[in-house]
């Protein structure tokens, strides 16, 4: 279970950056850009509000499941407890 964890912070991280990417380039700057002054609040909540909290928690969880921050210590069957 160890091990998916830490493929799953893998993936984590990945989704971090590929939505950081499609946010920015797709979402964010075009409609910045566009001049129309309902794509400028748009793109200002996309940019500002909305991509900073998803790329953000994505990366932390990916990032702390690299680390182990996620696993399970198995010392008894009956009660596995997380690492302090």
């Amino acid at each position: 279970m160890n091990i998916i964890k830490k493929v799953l912070g893998i993936v984590w991280l990945a989704m971090g950056i590929a939505v950081g990417y499609y946010g920015l380039t797709i979402l964010g700057i075009p409609k910045l850009t566009s001049g129309k002054q309902d794509d400028l609040v748009f793109g200002i909540i996309i940019c500002f509000i909305l991509l900073p909290i998803v790329v953000g928690g994505l990366l932390v969880f990916g990032k702390y499941a690299l680390q182990g921050e996620y696993d399970l210590i198995d010392d008894n069957p009956e009660h596995a407890h997380f690492k302090e």
